[in-house]
């Protein structure tokens, strides 16, 4: 379970991302020798931009998940400036770096990335948590060619009945119910891996446009071209999962994620191997060693401090 740790047992050496409040930084950690993914978050940022519940939420929700498609949390920190989240380094780089390379994943990897984030989705949301911001950029791959689920920013505790109505997401990826602000809940993780999947196999997502209001025009007419080499159990799928009338989706009828995790698309793989890590992955990525962060565009570091958050106004109590 996630602790609280001593930031001084830190050496941080390269950025290996940078996010809205601050960077993670790839840090060896003097007690046990191992390497991880330390993020940086900056108080004043966080406070000025009201998500001072929201960085509090990714901390409690994460220390609460350990499952093996979704980036694990070790432990957690504060100082004057900043609020740190330290979580296992998933050394393969982003999903989306290894799709933009590939510029389309083969069926048989699609399926298996698929899987590991409806195995990821079935599991947070067994717990009422719903994570609101899949996209390649947030699937990490591990040295074995598995992949995990990141960044808790926007994930939320739902109560069974209730629904929330913050406008989140990337624009290719947000449901139809968000856009229209009626509330949401699980089935918006369901649709986002809809799309994920049309993006992997068709190598760019299912509602595209320059400009974000003609993104959300085609989402809400959710009229979708599939291509001829489109295998038809994972069209069946997708079009299931991208179905705007909730009481359609699958996800959210009255067999839950089994509809997703037993559907003929996944027929052929096993899903205690898969959460076992006994499949063999279709692809790994390129890596000297488990250390290797060479599949991580190069981020200079910055210098600036941001400006001290002095003790009275400090709303990261739990830190």
């Amino acid at each position: 379970m996630a602790k609280q740790v001593n930031l001084a047992d830190f050496q941080m050496t390269r950025t290996l991302g940078c996010g809205s409040f601050g960077r993670v930084k790839f840090s060896k950690y003097k007690q046990d020798g191992k390497y991880y993914a330390v993020k940086f978050m900056k108080k004043h940022e966080i406070i000025k931009l009201k998500q001072v519940d929201h960085i509090n939420n990714e901390k409690r929700l994460m220390a609460q998940i350990d499952y093996p498609f979704v980036v694990n949390m070790m432990g957690y920190t504060k100082d004057d400036r900043f609020v740190y989240i330290i979580m296992e380094c998933i050394g393969g780089g982003e999903l989306f770096t290894h799709l933009r390379r590939a510029r389309k994943f083969s069926d048989e990897q699609s399926k298996f990335y698929g899987a590991q984030v409806g195995g990821a989705f079935a599991h947070i949301h067994s717990k009422n948590i719903i994570h609101r911001d899949l996209k390649p950029e947030n699937l990490l791959m591990c040295q074995n060619g598995y992949c995990k689920l990141t960044d808790f920013g926007f994930a939320k505790i739902i109560e069974p009945g209730t629904r929330t109505y913050t406008l989140c997401g990337t624009p290719e990826y947000i449901a139809p119910e968000v856009l229209l602000n009626k509330g949401h809940g699980k089935p918006v993780d369901w649709w986002t891996l809809g799309i994920l999947i049309y993006e992997m196999i068709v190598g760019q997502p299912p509602f595209c446009d320059e400009d974000p209001m003609g993104i959300y025009q085609k989402i809400l007419a959710g009229k979708i071209y599939f291509p001829k080499y489109f295998d038809k159990n994972a069209k069946a799928l997708v079009k299931k999962l991208l179905t705007a009338d909730l009481s359609k989706r699958y996800g959210n009828l009255k067999d839950g994620s089994d509809d997703i995790i037993k559907h003929k698309w996944f027929a052929t793989i096993n899903w205690q191997e898969l959460e076992g890590l006994k499949i063999p992955a279709p692809y790994k990525p390129t890596m000297k060693d488990e250390n290797d962060t060479s599949n991580y565009e190069e981020i200079p570091d910055s210098a600036e401090l941001p400006p001290v958050v002095t003790g009275g106004q400090d709303p990261f109590v739990d830190w």
